[in-house]
C-alpha cells in the first residue's frame, strides 16, 4: 500500500466518467508529491471496494495511466508509480483542488491586447436592453426551424453530420445567393459566397486575407468596434474617416489617400452603425471610383438590410460594382437570431477561395445540419415571411419609442427617426451621456453612450437607443427609468 494516505473522491453526478476521475486523482497525487516514483498503488480489487465501483472501472483507469507512463506493473508484485517520473516535494493540499495557473509560462504576442475578462452589462438578462440594435429572439420561428432541422437530420444525416464544404453547405449557398440576387441585385453564384459563423468571422477572414502588417485600413470614425478589432488584429493601422448625416465623408477619405496608401475601407452604407445614416448616391459612386483608381477593397457590411421601413431598401454597393472592388458581408443575425451564427461574404472567387483556406484552419466544416435547415426555410419562403412579420413589429416599436421620448425626454434628446434598423441615434442636450447611462443601468435599463462607438474613445454628446429587443411595455419602463435617471 502507499506510504501516504491516498483519499480519492468521486462525483457520481458529474459528466466525467468515473474511470477518468480515478485516473485524474492519481495523477494529482503524483504531481502533488503524495505519491512518489516507485510507490505502490492500491490493488484494483481493494480500490474498487473502497470506492464502491466495479473493478473494471479501476482497471480502465490503471490501463490509461500505464499507457501514459504514470504507472507500471510488475507481474506477481503489483502496480507502482512510474520509476522515471521526477520526484516532487510534497506540499500541503488540504481540500484545495488543482486549478489553472494565474499566469502563462510563455510570452504573449502583441496582438489582441484588449482586456477581456468581464461579462458586458448588455449581457445581463435582468436589464431592459435599449443599448444595442439587436433583434428580439422571442420572435424567432423556433418551431419552424426545429422541424426543418429534424427533417434534415432524418433525410440527410449522412451528409449533414460529417465534415462539409469549407465554403458552407451548398444548399444554403444556393438558397442565399438566390435570395440576395432577387432582393439586392448582386448577380452572384454559389461559388462567389462563403458561409461563416456570423458576420464577425467573415470580417476576420477578410481582414486576414487582404491585410498585411502595417497596411492602412480606413473605417468610419463613429462605427462598429468589433470590425475595427478584426482589422487591427490582422496587423492593420486604423485610419478614421468622419461620418455625417449622409454617411461616410468620401471627400475626407480622398484627402486621407493623399497621406496613406489605404488597403481597404470598411463601412456600413445602408444604415450606418451607429448613426443609421444612409450613404448618399453621389458618395456611393465617388467611393467606388476612388476604389477603382487607388485599387483598395471596399468592405461593405450590410448587417440589417431587410429591416427597412420606408420604401425599398437602398441596393448595396456590391450591386453596382463592376470592377471587383467590393467585398459584401452580411448575416442572418438580425432576421433570425444572433446565436445561430450564420453569416456570409460575397466576393470574386479568388478571394473566396483564399478565405476558405483560412477558414478551414479554424472551422473546417461549419454546422451542416443547421445550414441545411435554414436553407429549407429560405426555399419554402418561411424566412421571408418571418422578415415581413418582424419588420411590422419593429416599426411599431420604433414609433412607440419615438412617442415615449417625445413625451418624457423631448428637452433632453434630439434625433431623426430612422428609416430602418433597430435603434436610433440621439443627441444629448446638456447631460453627460456616460454618467446618464451609468445611472440608467443602476435603474435597470441598458443604453449606449456615444463614446463607445468612437475610434478615439473620446466623449460624444450622443446616445444610442435600441427598440428591437423590447416589447412596448419594456420600452415604456425603459424610458421611464431613463427619465428618472437624469
Amino acid at each position: 500500500m502507499p506510504r501516504r494516505p491516498l483519499p480519492l473522491e468521486l462525483d457520481t453526478s458529474a459528466a466525467t466518467p468515473l474511470f477518468a476521475q480515478i485516473a485524474t486523482s492519481l495523477v494529482d497525487a503524483v504531481r502533488s508529491g503524495r505519491l512518489a516514483p516507485g510507490d505502490p498503488v492500491p490493488g484494483s480489487r481493494s480500490l474498487a471496494e473502497s470506492l464502491g465501483v466495479h473493478r473494471n472501472t479501476v482497471l480502465a483507469a490503471y490501463d490509461e495511466l500505464i499507457s501514459q507512463g504514470w504507472l507500471r506493473t510488475e507481474p506477481g508484485r503489483g502496480t507502482f508509480v512510474g520509476a522515471s517520473l521526477p520526484v516532487v516535494r510534497p506540499r500541503p493540499i488540504g481540500r484545495t483542488r488543482a486549478r489553472v495557473p494565474d499566469r502563462t509560462g510563455f510570452a504573449l504576442g502583441q496582438r489582441s491586447k484588449k482586456s477581456a475578462a468581464q461579462t458586458p452589462s448588455w449581457a445581463t438578462r435582468h436589464l431592459i436592453q435599449m443599448g444595442r440594435g439587436i433583434p428580439d429572439v422571442r420572435l424567432v420561428p423556433h418551431e419552424l426551424l426545429a422541424r426543418a432541422y429534424r427533417r434534415c437530420l432524418r433525410r440527410q444525416s449522412d451528409l449533414v453530420l460529417g465534415y462539409g464544404d469549407t465554403r458552407g453547405h451548398e444548399r444554403l449557398r444556393v438558397a442565399l445567393v438566390d435570395l440576395l440576387n432577387q432582393s439586392r441585385g448582386l448577380g452572384a453564384g454559389p461559388d462567389d459566397m462563403l458561409v461563416t459563423r456570423g458576420s464577425q468571422m467573415a470580417l476576420d477572414l477578410v481582414a486576414r486575407t487582404i491585410v498585411e502588417a502595417g497596411d492602412a485600413v480606413a473605417v468610419e470614425a463613429l462605427g462598429y468596434a468589433p470590425a475595427r478589432l478584426a482589422f487591427a488584429n490582422a496587423g492593420a493601422s486604423i485610419v478614421p474617416v468622419p461620418v455625417d448625416a449622409h454617411g461616410l465623408d468620401v471627400d475626407a477619405l480622398a484627402r486621407r489617400l493623399d497621406h496613406h496608401d489605404i488597403r481597404a475601407v470598411y463601412l456600413t452604407p445602408h444604415h450606418q452603425y451607429p448613426t443609421t445614416a444612409i450613404l448618399s448616391p453621389g458618395r456611393r459612386h465617388a467611393l467606388l471610383a476612388l476604389a477603382r483608381k487607388h485599387r483598395f477593397a471596399v468592405v461593405e457590411d450590410d448587417y440589417d438590410h431587410e429591416i427597412h421601413y420606408h420604401g425599398r431598401p437602398v441596393l448595396p454597393l456590391a450591386s453596382i460594382d463592376s470592377h471587383g472592388v467590393v467585398i459584401y458581408v452580411g448575416s442572418l443575425s438580425k432576421t433570425l437570431a444572433p446565436s445561430l451564427r450564420i453569416g456570409y461574404a460575397v466576393a470574386p472567387q479568388p478571394l473566396i477561395e483564399r478565405m476558405a483556406v483560412l477558414r478551414d484552419a479554424v472551422d473546417g466544416g461549419g454546422d451542416q445540419a443547421l445550414e441545411c435547415a435554414v436553407a429549407e426555410l429560405i426555399e419554402d419562403d418561411e424566412l421571408q415571411k418571418h422578415v415581413r412579420r418582424v419588420r411590422r413589429v419593429y416599426r411599431t416599436r420604433r414609433d412607440r419609442l419615438d412617442e415615449l421620448l417625445q413625451r418624457h425626454l423631448a428637452d433632453d434628446l434630439t434625433y431623426r427617426v430612422p428609416a430602418g434598423g433597430m435603434a436610433l441615434w440621439a443627441r444629448v442636450a446638456t447631460l453627460d451621456p456616460q454618467a446618464w447611462a451609468a445611472r440608467a443601468e443602476a435603474a435597470g435599463v441598458h443604453v449606449s453612450p456615444g463614446r463607445l462607438f468612437r475610434v478615439d474613445g473620446r466623449p460624444s454628446p450622443h446616445m444610442r437607443l435600441g427598440f428591437g429587443a423590447c416589447t412596448e411595455d419594456e420600452l415604456r419602463r425603459g424610458v421611464k427609468a431613463l427619465a428618472d435617471s437624469r
